[in-house]
């Protein structure tokens, strides 16, 4: 049957008519939202060369904005779950988690950032999480990652890839407005931090963290920028970031911090890790790397962590969806450097 768009409110409805009216928007968005899970799932947007209609694309946000306004900068999240790192538009990829991992609902996901630039399917990729939140809010969580800023996004692919797809700017704006509310950080059964990035000099608490002010463009120093750029490393105390935003930062101060906050262990992802996960700091930190074979050259692995309870925890490594179940888009002229 053909692709029905979501349906919104009009105007002039009141009273009985207008209440049983919401009742059956209400009852038809969720089974729209299925249907964007459905199409987006199955692959046929790319397959047909078509798009999510840009009036489903602001329902989605809308109703995304709506529930992530709820949510603290450092969301709690039970036991069990599978933690993901990052993507990066790697669209067929993301299926290939799902069917290594489990789907949403009967897995619990926290995703830490970096959903969008350099892979081809960007809006297919942040479409699909943000459907499943919209569908599922209990069942998934949505960490920002430096690359979901309007800053970067023009630079390495998602702002190139909106217009190219839709002609204009506004799915772009829509989507880099929803970034500003996703959460900074995730605390997995008191015991597990995941963020993005790494720690912040200016940081010593969870506290801290959620007294900053997110919903905004990530400011290029300070605290919230730390928490999406920082990256650990094997020195002592603080160092200055070859990346130009963030710190590095070493095993004592992951100990100092852990201890500060009554955790166990903290999970990130921000660096591209060949194996899919990276052990450091007497296992105090992990890095998880969920994108394979990233850029389509580099040949590596990808993980997710999954938790299954405080002191039991395995990792999924998974490769690359074989070539037969993705398409290659036909981009006209040079490749992107994002792509090289």
């Amino acid at each position: 049957s053909a692709w029905v768009g979501v349906s919104f409110p009009r105007g002039g409805e009141s009273g009985q008519a207008g209440d049983e009216a919401a009742a059956r928007r209400g009852r038809c968005n969720m089974t729209d939202v299925d249907a964007i899970i459905d199409k987006l799932k199955s692959g046929a947007v790319i397959k047909d060369a078509t798009v999510i209609p840009e009036r489903d694309v602001e329902y989605l946000c809308k109703q995304a904005r709506s529930i992530m306004i709820d949510e603290d900068n450092v969301q709690p999240v039970p036991l069990p779950v599978t933690v993901v790192g990052d993507i990066h538009g790697q669209f067929y990829d993301l299926i290939e988690l799902f069917n290594v991992c489990g789907q949403v609902p009967d897995t619990n996901y926290v995703f830490m950032g970096d959903f969008v630039d350099r892979g081809y399917y960007s809006v297919e990729t942040f479409l699909l999480l943000l459907a499943l939140k919209v569908r599922y809010k209990t069942r998934i969580t949505l960490i920002r990652g430096n690359h979901e800023s309007r800053q970067i996004t023009q630079v390495y692919g998602f702002y190139d890839e909106c217009l190219r797809k839709y002609g204009s700017t506004n799915v772009w704006r829509l989507c880099t407005e929803t970034f500003d509310y996703l959460c900074l950080a995730a605390v997995i059964g008191d015991q597990f931090l995941c963020v993005h990035g790494g720690l912040s000099p200016t940081l010593d608490t969870l506290e801290q963290i959620r007294e900053l002010q997110r919903v905004q463009e990530p400011p290029h120093e300070g605290p919230m920028c730390d928490l999406m750029w920082s990256d650990p490393d094997d020195i002592h105390g603080w160092g200055i970031s070859a990346r130009g935003a963030g710190y590095v930062f070493g095993g004592d101060i992951v100990q100092q911090f852990l201890h500060a906050n009554d955790l166990r262990k903290i999970a990130r992802s921000h660096q591209l890790v060949m194996e899919g996960h990276k052990w450091m700091f007497d296992e105090r930190l992990v890095t998880v790397w969920s994108a394979p074979n990233y850029c389509y050259r580099c040949g590596n692995v990808a993980s997710a962590l999954e938790l299954e309870s405080t002191f039991e925890s395995r990792f999924q490594t998974f490769e690359a969806a074989p070539p037969k179940f993705r398409q290659v888009p036909n981009l006209t002229g040079r490749s992107p450097d994002y792509f090289l």
